[in-house]
């Protein structure tokens, strides 16, 4: 596959911020911090065979973008974002799109549908990996620990978990409403394969992804909510609130030009 250029990536940034200016919708701190590592992992990892499913569906906008990165989805599909009558809503719809296999939520338990789907793989030995992106948030949800136990135990080497760790949650920091640090060494205690690794940094994900696997892998991307634009970096607001018009021109010279 060919490698993600640097262009590639600020032009999904840059029509990510167009797509919720235009909307005037919010979420988009979460997308913003994993963006980078779903477009590399479209770019230069999914094969037709393997799939993805997003757990943490509130940052399914970065998923769209992704999409029309490779052209499986339109600029006018993009337009039509949280309109009514679309199809590219809020969270991953179900039956609509064709990559977008299961409709997940902040709440969608994506983990154990990835799990559950790769063991299927591997019953009717398919040549498929699966590869689920979470929110560090859902860490502290007993359905997560039941599907971490449940793809230890039927050694899913089939599996990859991105978790998106950049600290916030609906309600305020993930270490104010329920904290779970330091999540790799609790979920080093499992019988995983665990990497933490900035999740900004292109290479760092590359080897990740590029390392032979023998059993459930989990990549922990350290990662800044609303990344690269000021008045989101890090700040609860950027789970909520769209950006004005003049936060929307300072941004588009803040994630850069291709």
């Amino acid at each position: 596959m060919p490698r993600l250029s640097p262009d590639g990536l600020v032009s999904a940034r840059r029509r990510l911020l167009q797509m919720h200016y235009e909307s005037g919708v919010g979420h988009l701190g979460g997308a913003l911090s994993c963006l980078d590592a779903m477009m590399l992992l479209f770019h230069e990892h999914l094969r037709p065979t393997d799939d993805f499913i997003l757990s943490k569906g509130h940052a399914v906008s970065a998923l769209y973008v992704t999409l029309w990165s490779l052209g499986e989805i339109s600029d006018d599909d993009l337009r039509t974002f949280c309109h009514d009558g679309t199809l590219l809503g809020a969270h991953p719809p179900a039956n609509a799109i064709d990559r977008i296999r299961f409709a997940t939520g902040s709440l969608g338990h994506g983990f154990s549908i990835a799990a559950g789907t790769a063991l299927g793989c591997q019953i009717l030995e398919q040549d498929s990996r699966i590869y689920c992106m979470t929110s560090d948030g859902e860490w502290q949800e007993g359905s997560t620990w039941e599907a971490l136990i449940f793809a230890c135990h039927r050694q899913l080497d089939n599996l990859t978990v991105l978790i998106d760790e950049n600290g916030l949650q609906a309600f305020g920091s993930t270490s104010e409403v329920a904290s779970m640090a330091p999540l790799a060494a609790r979920i080093s205690g499992f019988d995983a394969d665990v990497r933490e690794i900035d999740g900004h940094d292109p290479d760092a994900l590359r080897d990740a992804l590029n390392r032979p696997q023998k059993r459930l892998r989990i990549i922990i991307l350290r990662t800044i909510k609303g990344a690269r634009v000021a008045a989101l970096e890090n700040r609860l607001e950027s789970h909520y609130l769209p950006l004005t018009t003049e936060q929307y021109v300072v941004a588009l010279d803040e994630v850069g030009r291709p």
